[in-house]
């Protein structure tokens, strides 16, 4: 791969004097003539640069309404005629035609059905060489289409030259650029040494000779080396950060791979990230960490997305524990993701919910709920308990309608729209059991403990 690496290196070098030629002429060398009914042949030369600027907009603006109604072939055409746009000798409206270009062209080849690989390269060339500015960038996005269309040594040889490419001072934009580009390098490295650690392991009764060794542990090292750098830079880092800590965690760097996701998770250089807590409390959890330290992980997990799926285990942990407080939070947690349409329909939550609701009750603790359904009395009776809700319910599964029907009425009383229907529907077919339901609302509903 280094030998292949070097032949594009002398092959992009050559296309820099080509460029390097064509920037010392006085405008770059495009003849792309424009239709009438676009552009009606106006030209930079005729020194009415204001008018050109005026038709290449309206052709952008085409271009723009040809992919919105993906019409591909439109959009092409018109897009060949807006290259002449780059021999506006302004820097700025260069710069800004040359984005334009990047990211419409992109998009026309990626959609057009006679779209071809060797129309994307070519393009992609052609971008390269528009100005320097943008050969970072348009090789970092070429990388990535790459690994979308599965070609992942086509992205290692294409992030490669790009990390060797010098070209004066780089600006802050381009250093930015060459981080994720050293960042997605390594992460192929790393998907490399995973690949062979797994072929490894499928073949483990075989002796492992010292090449194979050898190999594993460059592509280790160049992989952990690029990782490392990646994810001390500010920004959201989720797949560098996971394929750093399997790294690290498989070369028993535990208390390494523990501070690189503390960092991740609540440093305040990073933004707030849901999943640098998930995948602390994943990485805790592997490690058979003691329930406490999950609890504090998916606490802050909880706050930030109280919706998220961990919330289940976050419940199971809380009750768990023998401290009162624990309980009443993990009640909570019920209450909050039933608030969420996702969970609306959720036979376990909802199970859950009525075992530890009839838990509290008897434990004298019924100011847990009502604490609860304060804030949600307005609104949760239309969301949750509907007469159409009921008998969809009930038609669907009747022990779980029975379940929801019994925190109805300990909510609202044995009154309320979605346990008189439940009950009706029920006592046909289940006249003891919804008996001893009816009573057991009776005696433990909101309104009756409210009397007392």
């Amino acid at each position: 791969m280094d030998d292949e690496v070097e032949e594009f290196v002398a092959e992009r070098d050559y296309y820099l004097a080509l460029e390097q030629a064509w920037t010392i002429s006085s405008r770059p060398e495009i003849y792309l003539h424009l239709p009438a009914s676009v552009l009606r042949f106006q030209s930079i030369r005729d020194g009415k640069a204001s008018g050109f600027r005026r038709t290449a907009n309206a052709c952008l603006k085409r271009i723009c309404k040809a992919v919105l109604h993906h019409d591909w072939q439109t959009a092409a055409e018109l897009m060949t005629n807006y290259f002449q746009t780059l021999e506006d000798s302004s820097p700025r409206s260069q710069s800004s035609a040359c984005e334009a270009i990047w990211r419409l062209g992109t998009t026309i080849l990626q959609h057009h059905p006679n779209s071809s690989t060797d129309n994307v390269e070519s393009f992609v060339r052609k971008m390269k060489l528009v100005g320097v500015n943008h050969y970072l960038k348009a090789c970092l996005e070429h990388a990535i289409h790459l690994l979308c269309s599965g070609k992942m040594d086509e992205a290692y040889r294409e992030l490669s030259l790009a990390e060797t490419w010098r070209y004066g001072a780089k600006t802050a934009a381009q250093q930015d650029v060459l981080k994720l580009i050293q960042g997605y390098r390594a992460l192929l490295d790393y998907y490399t040494w995973d690949k062979k650690n797994r072929a490894l392991h499928e073949r483990a009764n075989d002796a492992v000779d010292s090449t194979t060794e050898q190999e594993m542990h460059k592509y280790f090292r160049q992989a952990s080396f690029g990782l490392r750098d990646a994810v001390q830079n500010a920004g959201v880092w989720d797949p560098f950060i996971l394929s750093y800590v399997n790294l690290l965690d498989f070369y028993d760097g535990f208390e390494e791979a523990l501070k690189v996701l503390n960092d991740y998770a609540y440093d305040s250089r990073f933004p707030p990230n849901p999943n640098a807590h998930v995948y602390l409390y994943e990485f805790l959890k592997r490690h058979d960490s003691p329930p406490k330290k999950l609890m504090k992980v998916l606490r802050i997990l909880y706050h930030l997305v109280p919706s998220h799926e961990l919330m289940l285990e976050f419940n199971s942990l809380l009750l768990k524990s023998k401290i009162n407080r624990h309980h009443k939070e993990a009640l909570s947690v019920l209450f909050c993701l039933l608030d969420f349409p996702t969970w609306k329909g959720d036979r376990s939550t909802w199970k859950r919910l009525q075992k530890q609701v009839k838990k509290a009750i008897a434990q004298g603790h019924s100011d847990w709920i009502k604490e609860q359904w304060e804030p949600r009395q307005d609104w949760w009776p239309a969301f949750h308990f509907s007469k159409y809700r009921a008998l969809k319910d009930f038609d669907e599964t009747e022990n779980y309608a029975y379940r929801k029907a019994t925190i109805a009425g300990i909510l609202m009383g044995k009154g309320c729209q979605y346990f008189i229907t439940i009950y009706q529907l029920g006592r046909k077919v289940q006249k003891v059991k919804l008996k001893k339901m009816r009573q057991y609302v009776k005696d433990h509903s909101l309104l009756q403990l409210s009397r007392c």
